[in-house]
């Protein structure tokens, strides 16, 4: 009886012991495909907690609306991040040159203005190679930051990214000022109304963007805000 007993207690302690090294196994797992979902560098905004927020204008179009930008940034003293893709890149490389000369920081748009979710691991690595290419002959530099159009991307853009040492860049407050009603007031709103630490704020070469960009970067120096590039707000 007393046989019975031990082997009773000691085939508990066996499947108790069995119990804590898969449920080891199970977190370890857990942990490790979360830390993996945490390092896709994928950034929606910034990880610098200080007030300050990053403009991204990304650029395909709208080369009639370039230098006015880049005058307003250069009374205001403020560097951001040009997002270009490679084909627009291509056909207007003094346009580029004069966005680089004036210190402003140039993203990957990928080659082609199409939508990068939809595409296999290949295209996806051959667009964004191809405006790496377009970016670097024309410069003399490589970029480090991809901004797929639309904001449109799968596991096949991220795992291209990680491939080609580019992060992906995202944002956290839209002017959508592509939109054909979105006026001067309305962009000016939708960025002063969702102002927050480290964010990253989208826009693109507009008439309405022109009209609204100087009162919305005296809004938010005058909150106490500074405004940069995306390199300022995501810290490696």
């Amino acid at each position: 009886m007393k046989f019975i007993i031990v082997k009773k207690k000691t085939l508990f302690i066996f499947v108790l012991i069995l119990i804590l090294i898969l449920t080891a196994i199970l977190f370890i797992s857990y942990f490790n495909q979360t830390r993996e979902t945490f390092n896709t560098d994928v950034y929606y905004k910034g990880n610098v907690e200080e007030k300050i927020v990053a403009f991204a204008c990304n650029v395909d179009w709208g080369n009639e609306y370039i230098k006015p930008l880049l005058e307003i940034f250069k009374k205001s003293n403020i560097k951001i991040t040009f997002f270009v893709t490679g084909r627009w890149a291509e056909n207007n490389p003094d346009l580029l040159k004069a966005i680089y000369q004036e210190g402003h920081e140039i993203g990957n748009h990928g080659y082609n203005h199409i939508n990068y979710d939809q595409l296999s691991y290949e295209r996806n690595k051959e667009e964004i190679l191809k405006a790496d290419s377009a970016i670097e002959n024309i410069l003399g530099i490589k970029p480090s930051l991809f901004a797929p159009p639309a904001g449109a991307y799968n596991e096949n853009t991220i795992k291209a990214c990680k491939d080609l040492n580019y992060d992906i860049i995202m944002w956290s407050i839209d002017t959508i000022d592509w939109r054909e009603d979105s006026t001067k007031e309305k962009i000016k709103n939708r960025v002063i109304e969702n102002l927050h630490n480290s964010a990253i704020v989208l826009m693109h070469p507009t008439e309405e963007t022109v009209k609204a960009l100087p009162e919305i970067i005296a809004n938010i120096l005058d909150k106490g805000y500074k405004i940069g590039k995306i390199s300022d707000v995501v810290k490696k």
